[in-house]
C-alpha cells in the first residue's frame, strides 16, 4: 500500500468529504475507472489510425516468421 498526500481548495474538499468521496476505497475507485477511460480512450484512438492506415496482410509465411522470432526472444530474455 502507497500513501498519497494531496491538496484541494476547501470547498471541494469538504464536498467530496460530506460525498464520503475522500475514502481510501473511493479514491481507489475512482481512480480505477479513469485509468480505465484512458485505457479505452488509446484503445480508440489505435484503432482509428489502423483503420485509416491498415496493415498489409500477412502470408503464413510472415506469421510464422513472426512467431518464430517471438519465441526466440523469449528464450533469450532473462527470467522474473
Amino acid at each position: 500500500m502507497t500513501t498519497v498526500q494531496i491538496s484541494l481548495p476547501g470547498p471541494l474538499a469538504k464536498e467530496a468529504a460530506k460525498a464520503g468521496l475522500l475514502t481510501s476505497d473511493k479514491i481507489a475507485a475512482l481512480l480505477r475507472e479513469q485509468l480505465r477511460a484512458e485505457r479505452l480512450k488509446r484503445l480508440r484512438a489505435a484503432r482509428e489510425m489502423l483503420a485509416a492506415d491498415p496493415l498489409p496482410p500477412m502470408t503464413a509465411d510472415e506469421i510464422q516468421a513472426e512467431i518464430r522470432a517471438y519465441r526466440a526472444g523469449q528464450r533469450r530474455a532473462p527470467g522474473p
